[in-house]
């Protein structure tokens, strides 16, 4: 029996912040799903009527789903930023190593001053409303 030739493993590479952005950015994906689910159980309770938006309003206006509205935040602004990036590689810029790391910083340095701003704006206008 022969023995084909197995594909390279994680050992075998060094850790490269690519490889940690290339997984991120799919779970960013992944979390954009869920939250996109958590988007519709919202609309579907606000059509079902009054006590039905009343009843999912405490559930979504908890501290648990507030700290995945954060998360949701910060997988949105990352999949954009990190989307652009790839879309700049996609039209050949980008490739050399202190271009790709240049840009690895901008995509995580736009997504948390987005994000930051995105939070603040939410907490702003939730204080408003207390």
């Amino acid at each position: 029996m022969d023995e084909r030739p197995l594909s390279p493993h994680v050992t075998v590479y060094k850790w490269a912040y690519t490889m940690t952005l290339s997984i991120l950015h799919r779970v960013s994906g992944m979390a954009l799903f869920l939250a996109l689910i958590a988007l519709i159980f919202w609309l579907v309770a606000a059509a079902a009527g009054p006590e039905a938006y009343a009843r999912a309003m405490r559930v979504l206006a908890s501290w648990p789903v507030r700290c995945l509205v954060v998360v949701a935040i910060l997988a949105l602004w990352y999949h954009f930023c990190n989307g652009l990036r790839h879309l700049a590689w996609d039209m050949g810029w980008g490739f050399e190593r202190a271009q790709a790391r240049r840009s690895a910083v901008i995509v995580v340095v736009a997504t948390l001053l987005a994000s930051a701003v995105c939070v603040y704006a939410l907490v702003r206008a939730g204080a408003g409303t207390a």
